[in-house]
């Protein structure tokens, strides 16, 4: 099915959850202070790129989707992205585990779309309950400036192509 937001469209309001880095947060012990993203008022006026994978840990997410976008956290700010988001279905301490398993630190925010609601309402979210994971977001990355989308895909198949950082960066 395909998304139901196109480029040119005004990102739908989506609220995530999440856990701002702090330098407590490098204490495995510490579990940080649970926050929450509203698009609408905190992405107003911000390039932001947000990508989406179906899980934190998750085999392709973990070495191949994610590791590229901080790697390349430089060429995208001199490109003027304000924001870099990673956003799955997976509950909020999860990903700021993640996040934090990864070296993000406050380099990509890890978003908590939980039950995939945000994504699933834009026919971004994937049923995977037969592989024992339930509904997730789907493989997809966007580029948002000032709300309006500029960029668009999500995965044709396994792998990541059209959501990964080279072709994000490539449409910058």
């Amino acid at each position: 099915m395909a998304p139901s937001i196109k480029v040119g469209d005004t990102l739908p309001k989506g609220e995530f959850g999440y856990i701002p880095w702090a330098p407590e947060l490098e204490s495995h012990l510490a579990c940080g202070v649970p926050s929450k993203i509203n698009t609408e008022t905190d992405w107003k006026g911000k390039k932001v790129v947000l990508f989406s994978v179906p899980g934190a840990f998750t085999p392709t997410c973990h070495t191949n989707h994610l590791p590229p976008y901080l790697e390349k956290y430089d060429e995208f700010k001199s490109k003027g992205v304000d924001v870099i988001a990673v956003v799955a279905a997976n509950d909020l301490f999860v990903m700021s585990g993640w996040a934090r398993f990864e070296g993000c630190k406050d380099k990509i925010l890890a978003l908590s779309d939980a039950g995939a609601k945000w994504s699933a309402a834009l026919n971004l979210s994937v049923d995977l309950t037969e592989r024992g994971m339930g509904v997730r977001t789907s493989r997809y990355a966007m580029i948002i400036d000032d709300l309006v989308v500029k960029y668009i895909e999500v995965e044709p198949a396994p792998g990541v192509t059209v959501s990964g950082a080279e072709a994000v960066l490539a449409k910058l």
